[in-house]
């Protein structure tokens, strides 16, 4: 007998629907067929998408920066990413200098995760290193921790052209993903004083074109493994389009968000301006419309989930003002509003794939992670209500098309019908120790 069965729903597996039920034993994908087979519990999808459950590649749980913490913890976070059908994520190390550093930040972090009610891996930060790229690489499998995040900018956070280089010209040898912020420093300008309407022209879709140009010519030369993060740019995508389509998905995976989607730079002037500071910024409307035109081009979509309550926000000054909003949440159903069915890859096996987790993750075949949501593609709603810790939501207002209605994680289901009831469920870590694309 089956721990549970989903009957009657249409099962995406390798780029299509199926008709059928799916069938749960031991916190794995046992069967799928048309038949009906015995389960102690059942759940009938009748109309409803069954999808792998999404994989969010990049968020930031209990990130403190400064005098500031973004407000999401791994308990918070986790539910609140689990309301979204995201059942497991990668957040990120404190950024490391030296070899020692890198395992108590690793230590840190796993025990604050803890908390978290899904599964969870992480990403390697470095803040322009001293220890030699072989012996990082090396620590960080052996943490299993195989993708290594870096800046480009950000004072003491940056990490020059000479070590990316080299991490690049390893990656793909040594089985490791470079993971890149990528600002043009020298484009940003350091002002003493940045009001809100200026953020987005202060750090200039120019610095982060030029930026993404030189570390693509990097990734091909090298025909490395380059993960560039949050592109915000529709010129951005274009220009890498136009310039390098031969390694685009191959040596260069580009990932975005949904609020460069639905947002643009023209809320920077208005009252309430500062609820939608994040780095790097939102851009043109016509940019917005290119990212959505050259959506094709991107691989993956992360939702740099950091948010931070409204007053801590609420500062004069860009420079003294915690980047950073919340949206894992409801970033599926948004992208879903936008592009339908072509976003699930996008939420699901690209991420399992290009992050090392496949084919435990990111799929619904046989053999992997039972990890899985119930989605009404149908639904039409406005989002509202939200279950981050924060005291908004950008997205508030926002009428949107289908709707997660349960979410199941490694077998167990935790939110249902609206409803959080996994509040047994621990989530695990994600030991990757060696990808290769």
């Amino acid at each position: 007998m089956f721990d549970l069965g989903i009957l009657n729903g249409e099962i995406y597996i390798n780029n299509e629907f199926i008709e059928g039920n799916l069938y749960v034993k031991n916190g794995k994908i046992c069967d799928i067929t048309t038949s009906y087979l015995e389960s102690k519990k059942e759940i009938n999808a009748s109309g409803k998408f069954i999808l792998p459950g999404f994989i969010d590649p990049h968020v930031h749980f209990e990130l403190t920066v400064g005098k500031y913490t973004s407000v999401d913890d791994f308990k918070t976070g986790s539910i609140s990413a689990a309301y979204g059908g995201i059942t497991s994520y990668i957040d990120f190390l404190d950024p490391i200098t030296t070899m020692e550093e890198l395992e108590k930040a690793f230590e840190t972090r796993m025990k604050l995760a803890q908390k978290s009610h899904t599964d969870f891996a992480f990403h390697a930060t470095i803040a322009n290193p001293t220890v030699e790229p072989h012996k990082l690489i090396k620590k960080c499998k052996e943490l299993g921790v195989a993708s290594i995040k870096l800046f480009t900018t950000y004072g003491q956070r940056m990490t020059k052209d000479k070590y990316i280089s080299e991490l690049l010209s390893l990656s793909s040898e040594e089985g490791i993903v470079v993971t890149v912020h990528a600002e043009n420093d020298e484009l940003i300008e350091k002002k003493e004083k940045i009001k809100m309407k200026e953020h987005s022209s202060v750090r200039s879709t120019l610095s982060e074109t030029t930026e993404v140009v030189k570390l693509a010519e990097m990734a091909e030369y090298y025909e490395g493994q380059l993960y560039i993060v949050h592109l915000s740019s529709g010129y951005s995508l274009d220009v890498l389009k136009k310039k390098f389509s031969d390694i685009i998905g191959k040596n260069m995976v580009l990932e975005s968000c949904p609020h460069y989607f639905y947002f643009d730079d023209s809320l920077y002037g208005k009252k309430h301006g500062y609820l939608f500071s994040m780095t790097p910024p939102l851009r043109s409307e016509k940019e917005k419309d290119l990212l959505v035109e050259n959506f094709d081009y991107l691989q993956t979509i992360g939702t740099d989930h950091c948010p931070f309550n409204s007053k801590d926000k609420n500062k004069r000054y860009t420079n003294i003002m915690p980047m950073g909003i919340g949206g894992v949440e409801f970033s599926f159903s948004l992208m879903f509003t936008l592009f339908g069915e072509k976003v699930i890859d996008k939420f699901t096996s690209n991420v399992a794939k290009y992050y090392g987790l496949y084919p435990r993750k990111g799929n619904l075949l046989p053999g992997a992670d039972a990890d899985i949501v119930i989605f009404d593609p149908e639904v039409d709603w406005i989002i509202e209500k939200h279950h981050s810790a924060a005291d908004y939501t950008v997205y508030k207002g926002l009428p949107v098309k289908g709707k997660v209605i349960t979410t199941i994680s490694n077998g167990k289901i935790i939110i249902n019908n609206g409803k959080f009831i996994g509040s047994r469920k621990k989530g695990r870590f994600l030991r990757r120790e060696e990808i290769r694309w």
